[in-house]
């Protein structure tokens, strides 16, 4: 009998090798384009309806997108705060109860393995988010520690709410107290039966928040939340539509902005935090960490490269081009990893790795961009320069109450 429940599981995975959420069912009457990427597993939308109508949505009313196939780690027990430290290069002993913060974690040279949120629910019991899996490297770590490391990617289904009337929306739906609830903070919530979590944070850098709950309350959830979204606007997004948000708020992505060093074939292509220009999440002084003595020694030395925000000339974005210290392109200096012509900023901005010493340079620096025009490429010589990121950063994202509109 086990053996035939097995063979039954390997054929139901031979027929459907990607999961589908508990958010497919009650999201498949919105499905206009069979249109699905993988993700950790998951099967989940790239586009539901327009990209750009998803991608105003999120800037103008109100948005969901299924959050679900993101890695989740819950670590707990009596060194799970003195372990996380010793992981982690922020200083988590700071991270209240019932706060999430945004980190990294390294190898013993530097390099960046992934990038994540880590969420405080106790003073010794953490949710850790991540793009990637990472179990094994959660494990070796924990060598000598008192904690328990268990995968709950399964056990919770999320929902990501964002956009201007968000709060509204989740005020609508019977979600009580938001007023008070600030950036990166958590709140719980008893509803229709369920305990569920909503903590305001999300990757579209607008106002926003994520809400976990049981995947059996998951099709509730999602009924609720569109109906009081309906005359405010709700839309759900796919992937395309998160990917335009995510640029213009400046945030970074594996295997798009950066390398994990988990996954570099050739040297010299794994990534620092100072390289991704994100000293800010590095906490030097807290003591020994993974990769402390190497970011130590690299900051002395100085670092090869950078990655900042360009903005260019135009309306044409950059996909993929190189990037000149001078306009007769004869010295590279880096490349463009993302890159928008922004709809709501209305300019052209990318995410860029520009060579030392010319990621600090006030002077102009030039794209190589190729353009396809009626099966005939173009060649376009475009002047850019370093900016700020992030690009977009609306005063309510972080308005505390949030406007209720």
């Amino acid at each position: 009998m086990r053996f035939e429940k097995i063979q039954q599981a390997s054929l139901a995975h031979y027929r459907r090798p990607l999961l589908q959420t508990p958010f497919f069912e009650a999201s498949k009457p919105w499905i206009q384009n069979d249109t699905f990427i993988a993700w950790a597993g998951y099967s989940t939308p790239d586009v539901y309806s327009y990209t750009e109508h998803e991608y105003f949505s999120i800037r103008n009313t109100c948005s969901v997108f299924d959050l679900t196939p993101m890695i989740k780690y819950r670590i707990a027990g009596p060194d799970a705060e003195r372990y996380l430290n010793r992981v982690v290069t922020c200083d988590l002993r700071k991270l209240k109860v019932n706060r999430v913060i945004y980190t990294l974690w390294c190898n013993d040279e530097g390099h960046v393995i992934d990038d994540g949120t880590v969420f405080r629910f106790g003073p010794q019991e953490f949710r850790v988010c991540s793009a990637e899996r990472q179990l094994d490297w959660f494990l070796d770590c924990a060598i000598g520690f008192d904690v328990e490391i268990s995968e709950v990617t399964a056990d919770i289904a999320a929902l990501a709410v964002q956009g201007p009337t968000s709060f509204a929306v989740l005020t609508a739906a019977g979600f009580q107290g938001l007023e008070t609830l600030t950036a990166m903070g958590i709140s719980h919530h008893p509803w229709q039966g369920f305990d569920v979590v909503i903590s305001r944070t999300g990757f579209t850098g607008d106002l926003g928040y994520e809400v976990w709950i049981a995947p059996e309350g998951a099709a509730t959830l999602w009924n609720r939340v569109m109906e009081a979204g309906h005359i405010r606007g709700i839309a759900p997004i796919g992937y395309q539509a998160l990917e335009m948000a995510r640029i213009e708020a400046g945030f970074i992505l594996p295997h798009v902005d950066f390398i994990s060093c988990n996954h570099t074939i050739r040297l010299g292509r794994e990534s620092s935090p100072w390289e991704l220009n994100l000293d800010w999440t590095v906490a030097l002084e807290k003591g020994h960490f993974n990769g402390r003595r190497a970011l130590i020694a690299e900051k002395a030395r100085g670092i090869r490269r950078k990655l900042v925000g360009l903005e260019l000339d135009g309306n044409k974005p950059a996909h993929g081009s190189l990037v000149y210290a001078d306009k007769e392109n004869t010295k590279q200096v880096g490349e463009i990893t993302a890159a928008l012509w922004s709809p709501t900023l209305k300019r052209n901005i990318a995410i860029a790795k520009i060579d030392a010493p010319y990621y600090d340079s006030t002077a102009s620096l030039w794209v190589d961009l190729y353009l396809n025009r009626e099966l005939q490429w173009e060649r376009r010589n475009v002047r850019s320069w370093i900016v700020e990121r992030p690009f977009y950063f609306p005063a309510r994202r972080r308005a505390t109450p949030p406007p209720l509109r």
